[in-house]
């Protein structure tokens, strides 16, 4: 497609602004800012990667001192239709649902209901026997005892021992688990805590940051406290109050035509590529990857954790609860592996769901001490920024490599178009 016949179809997207709700008031680049002609190098970079076949399309979320900057869709929904994207597209988050289940974990927290330094068997005793894995020269392992329990805690920032499978940097423990919606997929709460229960670990807990199951297994232990599955508790407790209605575990039939849908073969390979969950209803609600939403949704629960806990009259927790979650818990005694998960993120620490910025330098993307993000492996990303008051929520279909060059070039184009 020619670049003037895209940005036809980009002028279509945009046009449905204003049939949209904007999920926070609006306000305008200079009053918030920010350059009006820096914003529009994220319009031009969109344009060439849907123009270059890279990327179907995106929709992407700026708001600074909880006011809209820019809130628009390029590109397609579904780019083998020719269906143009708009605004409410429904994402799959993959592991941007880490956070949200992190928050339904603090809210049982902040009801006396789930200590951090409570033990994980104590919700689901099987943990307590797992045995971590040694790795030895003939590749055998050597199995040993835990030197001391896994905590809540450590399921928050992923210092349980944990890990996840069909990762490119898999080591020989990880080999042995699934990959990260796979249990999901096949079975039920029970079914997922019995069959990782059952395999080794691939630290000893405490020790090292292992990106891996854990919010998963968090996931299972606010159903075990509350009760409901972890979509009821959500839904009650965080999306209703914030008016998320297209946040959800299980797409609605209404839904389905917003779904964002990949390109068939990835644009860097061109092997077949696909985000199975678009398809295949999972079997119960994994708080590490499985849920949905808007990018409109994502960002005003972005907005509500910039604002201390609260948005719109709606208290959901509390500033000290959100500044607690949102500091670094790895401490110098733990090794720090974040910046291999995330490349561009080298300096961040991890807090409680998120990761958090603990220099000011090392990273490849700017931004300030105390940022906190996550994003999800198929394409979608979340970064705020509380010494700019800056949220940003961005979403594409994009679940191979790619995603992380969305990642970055999202975060400096938003700094780069900032003015003050």
């Amino acid at each position: 497609m020619q670049l003037f016949a895209m940005l036809a179809v980009l002028a279509a997207a945009l046009g449905a602004v204003n049939a949209q709700a904007a999920p926070l008031p609006s306000t305008t680049p200079e009053e918030a800012g920010f350059a009006a002609q820096g914003l529009a190098r994220m319009d031009r970079f969109f344009a060439r990667e849907i123009e270059a076949k890279r990327v179907p399309g995106a929709v992407v979320a700026i708001a600074r001192d909880g006011k809209l900057v820019h809130y628009k869709a390029y590109g397609f929904l579904d780019s083998a239709r020719g269906t143009p994207m708009p605004l409410d597209a429904v994402f799959a988050l993959a592991s941007m649902t880490k956070i949200m289940a992190s928050v339904a974990a603090l809210h049982l927290s902040e009801d006396g209901r789930l200590p951090l330094k409570s033990k994980l068997a104590d919700y689901y005793p099987a943990f307590a026997d797992m045995k971590v894995g040694v790795p030895q020269p003939d590749g055998s392992l050597r199995l040993d005892a835990q030197v001391r329990p896994i905590f809540i805690q450590d399921l928050f920032r992923h210092t349980s021992g944990l890990t996840y499978g069909g990762r490119p940097d898999t080591n020989a423990i990880g080999k042995l688990y699934p990959n990260g919606t796979q249990p999901a997929l096949e079975g039920d709460t029970a079914a997922f805590i019995d069959r990782i229960t059952k395999l080794p670990l691939a630290h000893q807990p405490g020790t090292a940051f292992e990106y891996s199951f854990s919010i998963d297994v968090l996931g299972a232990v606010v159903e075990k406290v509350s009760g409901q599955r972890l979509g009821e508790y959500l839904a009650a407790n965080v999306w209703k109050p914030l008016r998320m209605p297209d946040t959800t575990f299980t797409i609605s039939e209404q839904m389905r035509p917003r779904l964002a849908q990949p390109f068939q073969q990835n644009p860097l390979d061109g092997k077949p590529q696909s985000i199975v969950l678009l398809n295949q209803p999972t079997k119960f609600d994994c708080g590490g990857a499985c849920a949905f939403a808007t990018v409109g949704d994502y960002l005003r629960f972005g907005q509500m954790l910039m604002n201390g806990g609260v948005l719109d009259g709606e208290r959901i927790l509390s500033p000290k609860t959100v500044a607690h979650m949102t500091s670094n818990h790895l401490g110098p005694e733990i090794e720090n592996n974040v910046g291999k998960v995330e490349p561009h993120r080298e300096g961040f620490g991890f807090g409680l769901g998120v990761a958090v910025r603990a220099h000011a330098g090392l990273s490849a993307v700017p931004g300030n001490i105390g940022e906190y993000t996550w994003n999800g492996a198929y394409g979608t990303g979340f970064f705020a920024d509380p010494a700019e008051k800056l949220v940003v929520v961005f979403g594409t279909a994009a679940p191979g490599e790619l995603r992380k060059y969305y990642r970055e070039q999202v975060q400096m184009l938003t700094y780069a178009a900032m003015t003050r």
